[in-house]
C-alpha cells in the first residue's frame, strides 16, 4: 500500500454539506482541507466520519483543495488485490524456475547414466548390446509417452499405464523421465510416480545382476535372438 499511498494523504470527512456539494477533510495532522463532490470518486455521496485518502492541489483560482478523494477501504481492497496478484506472479515465476532447474537435473541424470553405460562398454564390463538395448528402449518409451499425451489431448485411445511402466522397467526409464519432465506428462500423479520409481529400482537391480555376471549369458542369447 506504500506505493499507492506515496503521493496521497489520509484523513476523515469532518464536515459535509450535501445541499451545497462540498465539505472538509481533517488530515492526520489536524488540518482542514476543502473538497468538492466532483472530487469524490465513489459512486455515492460522501458521509461524515468516513476515512478517505486524497491528494492536495490547487483549484482554478490557485486555492488548495483535496482532489481524487477515495474511500480508504476501497484503496486498501485494491491494494490487497494487487499484492495478491504480485504474489501469484512471483509464485509462478518461482515454480517455473524450479521446474526448469529440475529439467536440467533430470536431463543430466539421463546423460550421466548413458555415459556410465558407454564407459562400462569401453572397459569391456558390459556388452554393447546392453547399451543399444537401453538406447532403443529409451527412445521407444519417450515416443509412447508422447503418443499417450497426444491421445489424452485429442480424446483418442490411451496407452495403458502398465505398458509405460513395463517399458520403464525393461530399460526405458530414462526416456520416461525425460518425457515426464519435458512433456509434462504423468508427472503430477503420485501413484504413477511411485510406480515409476519402483520400475527404476527394478531395472537397476537387473543391471547390477547382469554386471555381476548372473544374467549376462541369458541376455546375450535374448538379444541375439532378437537381432
Amino acid at each position: 500500500m506504500a506505493k499507492l499511498m506515496a503521493n496521497k494523504q489520509q484523513g476523515h470527512i469532518k464536515k459535509w454539506q450535501d445541499d451545497k456539494g462540498f465539505g472538509f477533510i481533517e488530515t492526520a495532522a489536524g488540518e482542514s482541507v476543502f473538497f468538492h463532490v466532483s472530487a469524490f470518486k465513489a459512486q455515492r455521496r460522501p458521509e461524515i466520519g468516513e476515512q478517505v485518502v486524497f491528494i492536495v492541489g490547487p483549484d482554478n483560482q490557485g486555492r488548495l483543495q483535496a482532489k481524487d478523494v477515495q474511500e480508504l477501504s476501497f484503496v486498501q481492497q485494491k491494494m490487497a488485490q494487487k499484492n495478491h496478484q504480485i504474489r501469484q506472479r512471483n509464485h509462478k515465476r518461482s515454480a517455473q524456475a524450479e521446474f526448469e532447474a529440475g529439467q536440467k537435473k533430470r536431463l543430466f541424470l539421463g546423460i550421466g547414466f548413458y555415459g556410465v553405460l558407454i564407459l562400462l562398454v569401453v572397459m569391456n564390463k558390459l556388452n554393447w548390446l546392453v547399451l543399444a538395448w537401453y538406447v532403443v528402449l529409451g527412445v521407444i518409451t519417450y515416443a509412447m509417452y508422447a503418443k499417450d499425451k497426444a491421445a489424452a489431448q485429442s480424446g483418442a485411445w490411451r496407452t495403458p499405464e502398465s505398458t509405460l511402466h513395463l517399458l520403464s522397467a525393461l530399460g526405458g526409464w530414462v526416456g520416461a523421465m525425460v518425457a515426464q519432465t519435458y512433456l509434462r506428462h504423468k508427472s503430477q500423479k503420485p501413484e504413477f510416480r511411485v510406480a515409476y520409481y519402483l520400475t527404476v529400482v527394478i531395472n537397476m537391480a537387473g543391471l547390477l545382476f547382469i554386471l555381476a555376471g548372473g544374467g549376462l549369458n541369458f541376455l546375450k542369447e535374448l538379444l541375439d535372438s532378437l537381432v
